[in-house]
This record gives structure tokens, sequence and C-alpha cells, in this order.
């Protein structure tokens, strides 16, 4: 952008009447009323479907950079960990055996291993990664809203969406410590729950089975009905006329045909499926590709839950998980999801539309410590049992970046022999998301939105996009 953009802080009007009818009933997503969202959109110019968009992955709780693609293998014992070491596609990168998929395509995407933040807290810690605060302590809920939903508000400025299926969607998505904040909740994600690899998995709440059925949607506040019959239900029961012109838009958004397929796992082969895992993350990551090609500009997903370990996230303290038991049991699913997504990306020609990001918060300590589990389960032992552990560690990390145009076969930056500090080419949490807004056509160094209190606040206030992650 060559000037500032100051947006107004519109917050979406609660539900009057029959318009408040939409507050959200589709598949499990998160409340949002539509029509205010299409009321947005309406005075401004049509966007392009060809648009850019993000996939980001995110590992909550933090995965450790030393026992996948930073390995220390020279490091004393107490630091590297039990793994060997393997050989990637890529001369001079090395990744340790957890991720043997991975390194046999690492020349389609780039690792960044001196990614550094400063809160040592999953909130604070999220929110820097998110949002950009800089602040490191935890709050309970975010000060600024993070990258998603301001992409969705900005996005939605632009004009009214020709594409049926929302700007933005999460599957099974980082809500813990993030949120649009300030620019409201109509820009929260439209949340799919669940595990998409369960046989009768489905987008629940969106059919009607007979007219009185529409008549009562018509006098509550919820759509709960078929996405088969219920423009043809509506129609049947004469409410459909009766809606505004945005509800009307915000009816064909959530009954267009195209909307229902693009969450159908089902339209995919069994090789497909089978190729990403039969497990839910490998399910969440194919239903992300599918949204993403079907037009969704924002798409996020957590790898949490029971592929996790006792705890369901990557938190590996010692009291929590054995941390290599937690690693090796997440390995398989975590290596495989994330390898088909990225080899699809290249393989179906969305590599320079969609760009792929994997991360978590931070790291874990590079020295190993041991503390008695506090209770038995999948990777952890029995409570009292002393065990290896790996706790917080936001001074050097990795992640990694595929499509979106860019240079792969790289890495980026490195961390010290111990993998304590990043030391070389050192990104911020600024940098990372400057890096996400440039994909998107936003300079986020020139774009402010107004907070609670009316002032123009700045998306991000520091960092500039990384150069080597640029396409």
């Amino acid at each position: 952008m060559s000037h500032p953009f100051h947006a107004s802080n519109v917050l979406c009007p609660g539900p009057e009447t029959r318009r408040g009818f939409l507050r959200m009933g589709l598949a499990g997503f998160a409340s949002l009323s539509l029509p205010g969202v299409l009321r947005l959109r309406a005075d401004s110019p049509e966007q392009s479907r060809e648009r850019t968009a993000v996939i980001m992955v995110w590992k909550p709780g933090g995965c450790s950079h030393i026992d996948t693609y930073d390995p220390k293998p020279e490091a004393a014992s107490e630091y590297r960990g039990p793994f060997s070491t393997i050989s990637t596609k890529v001369p001079g990168l090395q990744f340790t055996e957890l991720l043997p998929m991975q390194a046999q395509i690492a020349d389609k995407f780039t690792v960044l291993r001196s990614m550094r933040q400063t809160a040592g807290g999953h909130p604070a810690g999220s929110m820097q990664m998110l949002s950009g605060d800089p602040d490191t302590r935890d709050k309970p809920k975010p000060k600024y809203p993070d990258w998603m939903s301001v992409v969705y508000y900005l996005r939605a400025q632009e004009g009214p969406r020709t594409n049926p299926l929302p700007a933005y969607v999460g599957i099974n998505p980082p809500t813990e410590y993030n949120g649009p904040a300030y620019v409201g909740e109509a820009y929260s994600p439209f949340s799919v729950t669940g595990d998409p690899n369960e046989p009768n998995f489905e987008v629940p709440n969106i059919g009607l089975s007979n007219a009185a059925e529409v008549t009562h949607l018509g006098r509550r506040s919820s759509l709960r009905e078929n996405l088969d019959n219920l423009e043809r239900a509506f129609d049947q029961a004469g409410e459909l006329q009766a809606l505004d012109e945005f509800e009307t838009q915000a009816m064909t958004l959530l009954t267009n045909p195209k909307t229902k397929d693009a969450f159908d796992l089902t339209q995919e082969d069994d090789r497909t499926r089978d190729r990403y895992g039969r497990n839910s993350w490998g399910q969440q990551l194919l239903m992300a590709r599918r949204l993403v090609e079907a037009g969704v500009d924002v798409l996020t997903s957590s790898l949490r839950g029971p592929l996790c370990g006792r705890v369901g996230n990557w938190d590996d303290h010692a009291v929590n998980h054995h941390v290599f038991d937690a690693l090796r049991f997440r390995a398989k699913a975590y290596d495989q999801a994330v390898s088909a997504l990225i080899e699809d990306i290249y393989e179906r020609g969305l590599d320079k539309r969609v760009l792929v990001v994997v991360t978590g918060e931070f790291g874990r300590t590079p020295k190993i410590n041991y503390d008695a589990s506090t209770g038995a389960g999948n990777a952890s032992a029995p409570a009292g049992t002393k065990q290896p552990g790996r706790d917080h560690w936001p001074r050097g990390f990795s992640n990694i970046w595929a499509g979106g145009g860019i240079e792969t076969g790289r890495f980026i930056g490195a961390t010290d022999k111990l993998g304590e500090d990043a030391v070389e080419r050192v990104c911020s949490a600024g940098d990372f998301l400057a890096t996400i807004y440039h994909h998107l056509g936003i300079d986020s160094s020139k774009v402010f939105i107004k907070d609670f209190n009316g002032r123009p606040t700045p998306i991000v206030d520091h960092g500039k996009p990384i150069q080597e992650l640029i396409g």
C-alpha cells in the first residue's frame, strides 16, 4: 500500500428481530452475525477470486526444535536428546529421525531456525506470535487482534465476497490465547470442531426437514437445518423473499452447494485421504487444502488432542509427558500430515497463491530436565515416576514455510551450538507477522485500525517482512 489505511472499528450490530436469526448454526461454526458482516462489505468493489491465502498449522504448547528441525548431534547428551540425525533432500540440512517424510520433501519448504520472541508463557507467547503484542506478561485475553482476524476485517472492507465460502475458517483452530479484540467478534473464524476422520463426521445443524421447521427458523435466531434442502424449503414456505438484501446474501453463503462440497472429505479418493493419514490431524489438513483451494483466504488448524499424548498438546514438561516418548508418539501423524499438505500445495498448482506456515509459540529448553509425572497416559509414566522433559523456550526455535512463491529447499538462520539462542539472521514475532501480511498484500507498516478508544493502532508496530521468505 502506498498510503496508510485508517479503518474505522465497526462492531457488528446485535440481532434485530428477523435479522438476528443468522447468528450462526452452520457446522458448529463460531457465532457470527452474517448480515452484519455483509453490511460492512456492501459499498466496496468486488474482490479478486485469485487473491492470496494462508494456511497456518499451529502446534500449541511449543515443539522442541532440537528434537525436530534443529538437531545438535555434537552437543552433550543432556542437550541433544536420544534421536539420531538424518539427511534431507537439501544438502547441509539435517532433521532428526522423527521427520523422514518431511526430510524427503525438504526441497519444497524452507526452515527458519532463528525465530525468537520474548515471552515465556503460553498466553503471552501466543499473543506475540499471533497478534504482535510485545508484552511479556500473560493476560486473560488479547489486547490486539490476531493476524487472522485483521486479514478478515481488512478484506471485508474491499467489498462483498462473490465466493459463498467464509473468508476465515478454523479447523479446531487456536482460540485459547488469541481473538479479534477491537475489530469485533464478527471477525472470529468459522470454527469447525471435532475429528474429521470419524466415519460419521459431518458439518452438523445444516438441514431443514419440513415447512414447519422453516417457519420456526424464520421466527427464531439460529440456523439449524439441512444444506441440501434449505433454499428450496425457504422458497416453499415463502420466507426467503421476506429477507432483506443482506440476509439473502447471508443465506446464500450458508446454503450454496459449494460450501457443503468444500467441507466434504468423502469427495476425496481413498488414496489421498490415506496419504494425509487416517487420523484427525491428517484429515484436518486435507480439509484445509480443500478449503483454500475453494477460495477461503485464511485457514488455521491446531494439531492438538489425543494424538499429542496425555495432556493433548505439545507442552512437554516432565510433569506432563516423557518428552521423548511424546515426540515419538505424535511424530508419524505430524510428519505425514504436514508433508502431504505441502506436497499437495505444489502438485495442485497452489504454491504461488497459498502460503503454508507451521509453527508454535516457542520451542523447548535445550537442556533436558527431570521431574515426577503427574499422571499416567499416552507418553507419560504413572504418577510419581521421574521422567525427562523440556520446558518453554522463546529465545530460539524453528518453523517451516512452504508455497507463497518463496524460494524453497533452504534453511535460514541458526541457533548456537546448544540450541539456546538464535544467533544468525534472528527473526522476531513482528517479522513473522509482517511476512504473512506481505504475502496477503498488506503492508503492515502502513495499516492502522482504530482500537476500543478510537486510536489508530498499527496492526504490527515492529518488524519487517523476512526477505528470504518473500516470493
